[in-house]
């Protein structure tokens, strides 16, 4: 049974974990914020369910370090190259785009590339550091390989997220932060939680069929089996080779500014099959809008955009139009005072992991 627990107690219990696992208190609310805001915004992929698999298990396996040891690498007045060194990638990406910001705000633009990073979250939040101080925030990251090109069946790109925040004077900000494949990893695994198929379009198998067994997916994106499909779909009937070309961009803005690791270079599997680092790439962009116009100018505009797509002419049985960041934001309307629902398999991973790590903490579902 699904059960609701309030934020102020799921933001101590991720911050005692992270902090169980060795990282240091400061860097342990960062990624608190940014894993919790995943949640906030109904973004269950990301969110409180990849706290045990993607965070605690790799810190544990030892191929991510709880310490984040930021090197600047390279800095001029509006770039900068960061080596991650295998740390948190929610602290290399909050600092990175925070570095962006600053130079944007002295020269108009800037650009902060990553390597040898890890997983760092929604994309989305650091786009959004970018509008909150007056600019566009643009930002992508590789991953493990997951999709396959368009008329193939292997897996070479990452989900790589191609990730926009433009400011507005709408009551929220506008976000377009989704992969460049139909699914994500991350989706499939809520999916298989629930029991539930994955619908057939979004994943390849070797033979060229759709996959639609949620939890054998998972095994088979492992295994090499199965990849997801690009944006569009598989095949080019529906234009698949735009999301394949988009998912292109994103790798290759992720390793060649920053000379790092690319499609299987970052499967996270050593040549004798042991796990190894990722070493993720990223970049961060921020557009300084008052060096083009006053700030409130641009706001007003793209308000006046969004809102004339939204009150446009609605299909037969549809009443509403959203635009990018407006779902997201009503989920957090609806979520801020009642708090974060938990199905049961994360209620009994939570359990598990508070018993683990010693703490005293009763959960509302107990």
């Amino acid at each position: 049974m699904q059960s609701t627990i309030p934020w102020e107690l799921m933001e101590k219990f991720v911050f005692d974990i992270f902090s169980g696992c060795g990282v240091p208190p400061d860097d342990a609310a960062v990624c608190t914020d940014i894993l919790l805001e995943s949640d906030r915004r109904g973004i269950e992929s990301h969110g409180i369910n990849r706290l045990k698999p993607i965070y605690v298990d790799r810190i544990k396996a030892k191929i991510q370090s709880p310490v984040t040891n930021f090197e600047i690498v390279k800095d001029s007045a509006a770039t900068a190259v960061v080596d991650g060194h295998d740390g948190m990638g929610q602290v290399v990406g909050k600092r990175s785009m925070q570095m962006a910001i600053d130079k944007a705000k002295k020269f108009g633009l800037g650009m902060v590339v990553v390597r040898n990073s890890t997983h760092f979250g929604i994309a989305g939040y650091y786009a959004s550091m970018a509008v909150k101080n007056g600019c566009i925030g643009i930002t992508g990251t590789n991953a493990r390989p997951s999709i396959a090109p368009t008329f193939g069946v292997e897996n070479m790109l990452g989900t790589n997220p191609l990730t926009f925040g433009i400011p507005t004077d709408d009551p929220f900000e506008f976000m377009l932060d989704c992969a460049t494949s139909i699914t994500q990893r991350g989706k499939i695994e809520a999916l298989a939680r629930k029991g539930s198929p994955t619908p057939a379009g979004m994943v390849i198998g070797k033979d060229g069929s759709a996959k639609t067994d949620s939890e054998q997916i998972l095994k088979d994106l492992v295994n090499g089996t199965a990849a997801l499909s690009p944006v569009g779909g598989i095949g080019d009937e529906f234009a698949g080779y735009k999301g394949f070309g988009y998912a292109t961009v994103v790798e290759i803005l992720s390793s060649a500014l920053q000379n790092g690791s690319y499609m299987k270079m970052l499967n996270g599997i050593g040549e004798d099959g042991e796990k190894k680092p990722f070493h993720i790439g990223h970049f961060f962009i921020a557009i300084n809008v008052e060096f083009f116009i006053p700030l409130p100018v641009f706001k007003k505009i793209t308000g006046n955009i969004l809102r004339e797509l939204r009150n446009s002419e609605k299909a037969p049985g549809h009443d509403r139009i959203y635009t990018a960041g407006e779902k997201e934001y009503l989920t957090w309307q609806e979520r801020k005072d009642k708090g974060l629902p938990v199905n049961e398999s994360l209620q009994a991973e939570m359990a598990a992991m508070r018993d683990e790590f010693g703490l005293k903490y009763k959960f509302p579902f107990e």
